[in-house]
């Protein structure tokens, strides 16, 4: 793994991207939910007013995996990072990918001076939960997560 190489995503990485993305999407039992167009996607993240950041790994020059974040703001402890999306392909999943995608998230934090990472994973993803727990993570079942669709 000594080859695989963590960087600031780019523009013209956001077709890979995308295509974890419905990866992901088919692994998590909702094939059809990723309907962002790939125009829409890529400005997010690279046009005016970027809403998103990201780092991928990549091996060779094919991208293997990524974190997706955005900066969240709380009135009680400021800035926080909201860890969108970490994926590795599964293919190159168990290679330590992840791990090195996360701590790099965690670095990217910690540079900034936020005040900590917040994100989602689905209740019955036990190789996700196994992972975070690696890194101590806390759950919270005290609050519940809304949703208005527009």
């Amino acid at each position: 793994m000594a080859e695989v190489v963590i960087r600031p995503a780019r523009p013209d990485d956001c077709d890979r991207l995308l295509e974890l993305v419905r990866e992901l999407a088919a692994y998590e039992r909702a094939p059809d939910a990723v309907i962002v167009s790939p125009v829409a996607f890529e400005k997010a993240g690279f046009g005016p007013g970027a809403v998103w950041e990201a780092l991928v790994a990549e091996d060779g020059g094919e991208v293997v995996g990524f974190a997706l974040w955005f900066v969240r703001f709380s009135t009680w402890t400021g800035c926080r990072l909201y860890l969108e999306d970490i994926i590795v392909t599964g293919s190159r999943r168990g290679e330590g990918i992840g791990r090195r995608l996360f701590e790099a998230v965690i670095a990217v934090a910690r540079d900034r001076g936020y005040a900590g990472l917040s994100w989602q994973m689905l209740g019955w993803n036990e190789s996700a939960r196994a992972f975070y727990d690696r890194f101590g993570a806390r759950y919270d079942d005290e609050w519940v997560n809304c949703h208005l669709d527009l």
